[in-house]
């Protein structure tokens, strides 16, 4: 590809960013458009809807979201969207701090060398070839790859201090968080598996005797976990109609001012009266422990949610063996409420880990079946091959113009179309192991996404998607520094491209939020549909993440191979740090909170970066013959991995496990402060049977909850169902008596 090629892509790609980003400053204005754009405050109920009228100034695109995206501070991001976000936004930084350095090395320092490399005569740059760019042509046994050697130096070493600190930074923040936030209930509570069964007692009545007995002083309560029945996500369905519909009654009663004060809408009726009603219903059933349907459904009981009276306690007893038999009373933290994956508690312990073993096999065949749509990415870049294929566009292909979009731009674009259907197989893949928690489920698919591009995006292209020369790579572990060092370099020109098309336009589609404004527009102008959404979506770190991990291996990749990528990499970062600041402040709302736990993963993953561009620098120096280079890059090599080890052995287990000295210190200030009695009063309510449905779950950080289900579920079903209809007619009836009340005090005055 010649470097006019790279310009015309370029060109396509900035043309792009600014109508997407011009488009935004746009409709973010429009006020059809709040749930869109402003879904998080409109959750959290503090954004103040404007009024529809037609104005100019909302049809001229601005700039000031950049400026109030860039000025938030961090503590006002990590009050509004958790330390995730700031977890993710210090990702950004890192990668702005270390390309800007490694930007101005090689840029300066590296590409002119490349350039001339050989003792050429070189023509207009524009008609120039890519590969005379990179180290490619470089001859053997030069003097000037001491200049590689060194810049490749000093971007490690730069790297690894800014690692340093972002590592000792994150931590602190981590600790704080734990430390500094209001107690959490999942702190208090251990989840227990694989619990023994007893044909001569109740499984209510083993747990309390196991834990009373082992750890009477500090054990507090415990409830059951019941698989949840087809039959009750019709109840469910049910009781969130009933909730819209006092909603609905509520606004109208409001608007025609005939709401009374401490009612909600339906007058005469509190608006938890349906779920005291629930709730007793449901006390009942769990009080009846003789009836024989209970006792049937005990024995389908997956674990429990057993609670302690310290989080010292909870934390000890999450992690001693409960048994001398490892597979039983099988016992970890709990997750916070919200957090829990409630689907997945009813798996029975022991499918664990073959579940776990299936997803596996599944991940990595749907690895090796993706190299198809790779390879035909390849060969879209090569111009003749293109001429085979499709021999009828022989005539559009001879065309220079069509030819440089065809080979430039557009093979980025198919590999980016078929990245799209990864997130959601891998995070299905995810939840069929077993997850107890969300945020386990979004760690766990971030992994598996993450070997999935690093290997089918970065490996499979630079092996120009020969499956044969894959193969080389295992059975020859010897020569993959040689065999990458010769086709990294021949790779630059789709990497380059691929930043602009999957960075860049990603970016602008991300904030343009393409699916959700069309969904909203055929909802609301096509549907006439002008209820407003009720669903807010949490930021996806599962996808995001990765792709930015991908980035900053390709930047440490191609630093001293190909340089011309890192100013278009240097711009995604700048541009992105921007976009996702206005996102997490604007429109996702942290549904839960993973405390930080990606930051292990992404400073694993940049180090192997480091590694990675090193291996390739090692592998280029035996190449060109330079024995004094490749012995300095072997030492930068040991001492990379030595400095990760120290990482992992002073940071990550800030990132697994929590402190005796602090949960002891919290117990103790809750205990003084008389605060203790509370939270366990709390704890009893914490995990309730509360429906997926409940109102003010999602705005007000309310948990998603497992139900206690009987063994038989339709008479349950039907039992549920005619006291929805009993406690919507009684409803009904206090409407229309209060009317007749109001329509009497009228009637007087």
């Amino acid at each position: 590809m010649e470097f006019s090629a790279l310009l015309t892509s370029a060109g396509i790609n900035i043309a792009v960013c600014i109508l997407f980003l011009s488009l935004y400053s746009v409709l973010r204005k429009q006020p059809h458009n709040f749930s869109v754009y402003f879904g998080r405050r409109l959750a959290e109920e503090k954004f103040q809807k404007q009024d529809d009228y037609f104005s100019f100034e909302r049809l001229l695109p601005t700039a000031g979201w950049i400026v109030k995206a860039y000025w938030c501070t961090e503590e006002e991001i990590r009050q509004v969207a958790g330390l995730d976000s700031v977890v993710f936004l210090r990702l950004f930084i890192f990668s702005i701090r270390i390309f800007s350095i490694t930007s101005l090395i090689c840029v300066f320092g590296v590409l002119p060398v490349n350039y001339h490399g050989k003792e050429i005569t070189h023509d207009h740059i524009p008609t120039e070839p890519l590969n005379v760019f990179t180290i490619a042509n470089i001859i053997e046994e030069s003097q000037k790859l001491w200049v590689h050697c060194i810049a490749l130096y000093i971007i490690t070493i730069s790297a690894c201090i800014l690692l340093f600190n972002e590592y000792k930074y994150i931590s602190r923040k981590r600790l704080a968080h734990i430390t500094g936030s209001s107690p959490n209930p999942g702190h208090f509570t251990v989840l227990v598996r694989s619990i023994p069964k007893s044909d001569n007692e109740l499984l209510d009545d083993t747990i309390r005797n196991f834990f009373v007995n082992y750890h009477g002083s500090s054990y507090l309560s415990h409830q059951m976990i019941l698989r949840k029945g087809h039959f009750q996500s019709f109840v469910d369905r049910a009781e969130r109609a009933y909730r819209k519909f006092v909603r609905v009654r509520l606004s109208v009663s409001e608007r025609n001012g005939k709401s009374s004060m401490s009612r909600c809408g339906v007058c005469g009726v509190r608006a938890s009266s349906f779920q005291i009603y629930r709730n007793k219903f449901i006390e009942a059933k769990k009080a009846d422990l003789t009836n024989p349907e209970v006792v049937d459904a005990q024995k389908n009981c997956p674990g429990a949610l057993v609670f302690f009276k310290t989080r010292y306690a909870a934390v000890v007893a999450s992690r001693v063996l409960q048994s001398s038999n490892p597979m039983l009373w099988v016992t970890d933290l709990a997750p916070e409420p919200r957090d829990v994956y409630w689907s997945n508690l009813w798996i029975p312990y022991k499918q664990i880990w073959l579940r776990k073993l299936a997803t596996l096999a599944a991940s990595v065949v749907f690895m090796f079946v993706f190299i198809i749509p790779v390879a035909f990415v390849q060969s879209m870049m090569q111009l003749e091959q293109l001429k085979k294929m499709f021999p009828n566009l022989r005539g559009l292909l001879n065309k220079s113009f069509f030819a440089r979009v065809v080979t430039g731009y557009l093979p980025s674009v198919v590999l980016l179309l078929s990245l799209y259907t990864v997130p959601p197989l891998m995070m299905l893949f995810s939840s069929i192991e077993g997850s107890i928690s969300r945020s386990g489920r979004k760690r766990s698919a971030c992994l598996k996404i993450l070997f999935f591009t690093v290997w089918n995006v970065f490996f499979v292209n630079v092996l120009s998607g020969s499956v044969l020369n894959q193969l080389n790579v295992f059975t020859r572990p010897k020569d993959m520094p040689t065999m990458l060092a010769e086709l990294v370099p021949k790779q630059a020109t789709f990497f380059i491209t691929y930043v602009l098309t999957s960075g860049w336009a990603s970016l602008c589609s991300e904030i343009l939020q393409v699916y959700n404004l069309v969904y909203n527009f055929f909802s609301k102008c096509i549907f006439c549909c002008h209820q407003n959404t009720e669903y807010v979506y949490s930021f996806p770190y599962h996808t995001e993440v990765p792709k930015v991990l991908l980035f900053i291996l390709l930047g440490f990749t191609f630093a001293i191979m190909a340089p011309l990528i890192l100013p278009f990499l240097l711009v995604y970062f700048c541009l992105g740090y921007l976009v996702y600041r206005n996102q997490i402040l604007n429109v996702y709302y942290p549904k839960y909170e993973m405390g930080g736990k990606l930051w292990p993963i992404m400073h694993n993953t940049i180090v192997f970066s480091l590694v990675l561009m090193q291996v390739i620098a090692l592998g280029v120096f035996t190449i060109k013959h330079s024995p004094v280079a490749t012995g300095f890059t072997i030492l930068l090599l040991v001492a990379t991995i030595l400095f990760n080890e120290y990482c992992r052995h002073r940071f990550s287990r800030i990132f697994e496990a929590y402190s005796a000295q602090d949960v002891i210190e919290l117990d103790r200030d809750d205990e003084q402060s008389g605060r203790m009695q509370e939270i366990h009063q709390h704890l009893q309510d914490a995990y309730s049977q509360t429906p997926p449905g409940a109102e003010g779950s999602s705005r007000s950080g309310g948990q998603v909850p497992i139900e206690l289900i009987l063994e038989d579920p339709a008479q349950e079903a039907s039992e549920s169902s005619q006291e929805l209809c009993d406690t919507v007619q009684e409803v009904s009836e206090a409407h229309e008596h209060s009317i007749e009340e109001a329509a009497g005090k009228a009637h007087c005055v």
